[in-house]
């Protein structure tokens, strides 16, 4: 039986779950929140290095309250934390709050888009892009890693 490690989207546990029970709701082991989530998590410098441990892929969204292009990139960032659920662990990472996490990934122009696989980044794309096209990369990208989970 294979397991999964997943970072809880609550308290940042790292929780290993058989793959067969992904699509069943699992909850943490530690808080008993639902383990995934439907919206993306807010990134804290300290859960880190917890996200970067677990099987699922990880889409970074890095942005700031200040920047209109990460504004209008906000819902379709969300929406697609909707659609991928369980496939996908997406994180909202405010360059002013965690400017360590965005100086280690060298985030120079925000928005900017990351997908990583355990630490390692998969793909990147700079600025706002609408729901398909943002879909699309997605579509593209995510498989690379989907196989090795």
């Amino acid at each position: 039986m294979a397991q999964i490690n997943v970072t809880c989207a609550h308290c940042a546990r790292l929780n290993r779950v058989p793959a067969e029970r992904m699509n069943q709701s699992p909850v943490c082991g530690a808080c008993k929140q639902p383990l995934l989530s439907a919206a993306p998590v807010v990134a804290k410098s300290a859960d880190w290095p917890k996200y970067l441990k677990q099987d699922l892929p990880v889409v970074v969204d890095f942005w700031a309250s200040w920047c209109g292009p990460c504004q209008a990139m906000a819902p379709v960032f969300s929406q697609a934390a909707q659609l991928w659920e369980g496939k996908a662990f997406f994180v909202k990472a405010e360059t002013d709050q965690v400017q360590d996490v965005a100086a280690r990934y060298g985030i120079r122009s925000i928005p900017t888009l990351l997908i990583l696989h355990r630490g390692v980044e998969v793909a990147r794309v700079a600025g706002a892009m609408p729901a398909p096209q943002f879909s699309q990369w997605l579509q593209q990208n995510l498989p690379k890693v989907s196989a090795a989970v």
